[in-house]
């Protein structure tokens, strides 16, 4: 019996042995299930964000897989930064995309998002259970106020490097400005500000003055064709008019017919129609709401330079102020937990859609957010060179970038308005932005940190 038990053991762990093995070898290789198990391993171990994933997906692209070489690196991830969407998400749409196709992609990027989705759905189920339990409120608000702090330190960072002239100043302070007090939409400041990089960029005087010189000829030639439009009108376009209208009416006067002579519907039938259409009602109304919040994420995703926290404004104005599915707390609450998660914060679109129409909605709305960038990932990726040697792409680039600041500045304000309540909070906001400036520790870390010291400030101060 002993000896049966011994062989069994060895045999069970020699399966466990090749089934490791098996399993490195197909991570190894840039076979479908290889890119899914690397950038899963990725989207495990992906806390922090921003240039921590980008570091993490470097080392695994570069040095343990050799699927890129550093120049190759080094172009997918100024690619990832030009384009709307999280640069980590980017990033890894297009490794995936060079290696296996479209196919590749987007198993590349089910791969990084899954676990920071599974993970937030569970937090949704979750988030009225630990709402209720004692001392959340605190915890909450410490998180609130950490993530407050990482928003204005992220700003801080990246005005750093790009405010650099007088212009840029004007367009990140406006930016904030129309946002936070005035209610405009993410999209009008970026198209904004993208038409003045191009403005700056490209209308030098001496083009401006050949500009209004092609404008004057065109108006001149639009006022000949005015005259000439005027000579004709009797003989030609009133005359289309009224053969148009008459041919209108004929049909008209056909179907009027057709209606008459048609037999008109039984009783049975005209209830039955009913029936049905009572019975397909909950469907419809759950298919229309899965169409809202799609359309709502695709036009988020659509928008998102900068990173995830430039969205918080448009994706509170249209889930709190317009559609009323979230309060201000709560939404404040989703993103405090999406920086808990790892992979890119936009995952917080998981957690928004699960409450507002459940699973389905928790995909679809995970879908919609990060479908845009994924296909511009791969339609700029096939024409990368042309594309960063585009004049005016650059240009409204560089318009977009000192708006974003403002934009990270106007999420901040949006978040503290709404999560922070106290002076407590306002210290714990201020001490967490000293020490990400300092130390530059995993922000993952700070957050808990904050959570966790609110809650203890709780024992002795209300």
């Amino acid at each position: 019996m002993l000896e049966n038990a011994e062989k069994r053991a060895g045999r069970f762990r020699r399966r466990v042995r090749y089934g490791q093995k098996r399993l490195k070898r197909l991570s190894a290789t840039a076979s479908l299930g290889g890119i899914f198990l690397s950038f899963l391993y990725i989207g495990l171990t992906g806390f922090g964000g921003g240039l921590a994933v980008i570091a993490q997906i470097r080392v695994l692209a570069v040095r343990r897989r050799r699927w890129f070489t550093e120049h190759d690196f080094a172009e997918a991830f100024a690619l990832a930064q030009s384009l709307p969407g999280t640069n980590a998400g980017n990033a890894v749409a297009y490794i995936g995309w060079r290696l296996r196709g479209i196919a590749g992609g987007a198993v590349a990027l089910a791969a990084f998002i899954l676990p920071s989705m599974l993970m937030m759905v569970a937090l949704a189920i979750g988030y009225r259970h630990l709402r209720q339990l004692p001392n959340m409120d605190r915890l909450f608000h410490g998180l609130n106020a950490a993530v407050v702090a990482l928003i204005i330190v992220t700003a801080w960072r990246v005005g750093r490097n790009t405010l650099t002239k007088p212009w840029q100043w004007y367009v990140a302070v406006f930016s904030c400005l129309v946002v936070a007090l005035f209610g405009a939409t993410i999209i009008e400041v970026i198209l904004a500000a993208g038409l003045i990089g191009i403005y700056i960029d490209s209308f030098a005087e001496r083009r401006w003055q050949r500009w209004r010189r092609i404008r004057r000829l065109a108006a001149r030639r639009r006022e000949r064709m005015a005259e000439l439009e005027a000579k004709n009108f009797v003989g030609g376009y009133l005359t289309r008019a009224m053969a148009e209208e008459r041919v209108r009416r004929a049909a008209h006067e056909e179907e009027e017919k057709a209606e008459e002579a048609a037999k008109t519907p039984s009783e049975s039938t005209r209830l039955r129609s009913v029936a049905i259409l009572m019975a397909a009602m909950p469907v419809l109304a759950k298919a229309g709401l899965l169409l809202t919040l799609s359309m709502i994420f695709l036009r988020i995703g659509t928008v998102t330079f900068g990173g995830g926290f430039v969205m918080v404004p448009l994706i509170e104005a249209e889930v709190v102020n317009t559609h009323g599915w979230l309060t201000h707390q709560e939404f404040a609450d989703a993103t405090a937990l999406g920086q808990l998660t790892p992979g890119p914060v936009l995952i917080t679109a998981t957690f928004i859609g699960y409450r507002v129409a459940g699973t389905l909605g928790a995909l679809f709305a995970t879908i919609s957010v990060f479908l845009p960038a994924f296909v511009m990932t791969i339609a700029a990726g096939t024409y990368l060179r042309r594309f960063r040697a585009n004049r005016q792409v650059q240009a409204f680039l560089r318009g977009v970038t000192p708006a974003v600041v403002g934009l990270l500045v106007a999420a901040a304000w949006s978040i503290g308005r709404a999560g922070i309540h106290s002076w407590i909070g306002i210290l714990i906001a201020v001490a967490s932005a000293l020490v990400l400036l300092r130390f530059r520790p995993n922000p993952f870390w700070v957050i808990m940190g904050a959570g966790v010291a609110r809650l203890l400030f709780g024992l002795f101060l209300a």
